[in-house]
């Protein structure tokens, strides 16, 4: 079968490959890949910055934003053929620690996960894979290609939760204004999800032209491109989604009192400037601020994901996907374009 591989840490090595079925050892569902995200972890790996192989071997499966459709599973597994499912990407440590023993293999204490076409498991980059039970979401038939949406939700919808636990630290704590940094796609599904919880949505982009300010309008959100026009704006909950370590310097500081900012970006390091931290310690201790970061998401967050954009309007979402690659192109949807928001292959193209 055709599978999209890479040699981690060799810059350009990724090619569209002939290898082996998908042994039993990975699930015993039989999954027929549909569709596969592209996001900017994928372009780390492909550049050489990131990733692992699995053990013993020199290439990995690429891809972890995974759709497709059960071919085989086994009776009492939960699953028939036919199932539209997505895979979670991230699998517990062996030890377990306690945040892995619970669940919450997305919060693991000690570092010995593994994940689907990112760390010592093969990705979803293939025309079939296998998975097992535990960590396949079997997805609503009406959501359709729109499936392959739930993994990068599913990282939002981990943000959202958190946000809101923090927040529930107050009985009187009732946001009213959301501030989504970054109108890619991580942060324009940020955007869906505070617009679903009825929230005044302003969104913060560089990016003037292109379709991101028409979906930031469509989801009855103001979209921005010069951080002045914040001026004033103290929202109750900002999403930071670009990593960019001028913009993370921005938003600190900037919330209504008992404001909640959550770190959905990761920046690289050596990013130093000048901050005064003695202004912005006195701002967080008194008005009761919180400052925190998330990554990946459980089983919990995929099903918040999948009810989120079973909520959506179906033409926003098709507009959130502005590009479908046939697996053949496959190195055209690494490739980034200025009108990109999110890009897909396509397997059954």
């Amino acid at each position: 079968m055709r599978a999209i591989t890479v040699s981690p840490g060799i810059a350009n090595s990724a090619r569209l490959d002939d290898v082996p079925p998908p042994p039993l050892s990975d699930g015993v569902i039989l999954v027929r890949t549909l569709a596969l995200g592209v996001c900017g972890t994928d372009r780390e790996i492909v550049a050489g910055e990131y990733g692992w192989a699995p053990p013993g071997a020199q290439r990995l499966v690429l891809g972890h934003e995974s759709l497709g459709r059960v071919e085989e599973a086994p009776t009492g597994s939960g699953f028939a053929p036919g199932d539209l499912v997505v895979g979670i990407v991230r699998r517990p440590d062996p030890v377990p620690c306690p945040a892995c023993a619970a669940g919450e293999w997305d919060m693991c204490q000690n570092g010995r996960y593994v994940e689907r076409g990112i760390k010592e498991r093969n990705g979803y980059g293939a025309e079939q894979f296998r998975i097992e039970p535990g960590f396949a979401v079997k997805l609503d038939p009406a959501l359709g290609f729109f499936g392959v949406l739930v993994e990068p939700t599913s990282v939002v919808a981990k943000a959202w939760d958190h946000t809101e636990r923090i927040g529930a630290r107050s009985r009187a704590w009732k946001p009213r204004t959301l501030l989504v940094t970054g109108a890619g796609p991580v942060g324009l599904l940020a955007a869906l999800m505070g617009a679903q919880r009825g929230l005044e949505l302003h969104v913060l982009d560089r990016h003037a032209d292109g379709p991101k300010p028409a979906l930031v309008k469509a989801l009855g959100g103001t979209y921005h491109t010069d951080i002045r026009a914040l001026d004033g704006l103290a929202p109750d909950v900002v999403m930071e989604c670009t990593g960019a370590s001028t913009v993370v310097r921005d938003m600190l500081g900037r919330t209504a009192p008992d404001g909640i900012v959550c770190l959905a970006g990761v920046t690289p390091p050596g990013q130093a400037f000048d901050f005064d931290i003695g202004a912005y310690n006195r701002t967080m201790v008194l008005n009761n601020e919180t400052v925190f970061g998330t990554v990946n998401a459980n089983l919990h967050h995929y099903a918040m994901a999948a009810e989120a954009l079973a909520n959506a309007d179906p033409k926003w979402l098709a507009r959130l996907i502005t590009r479908r690659v046939p697996i053949d192109q496959w190195a055209q949807a690494l490739e980034f374009r200025p009108d990109d928001v999110k890009v897909v292959i396509d397997f059954a193209a």
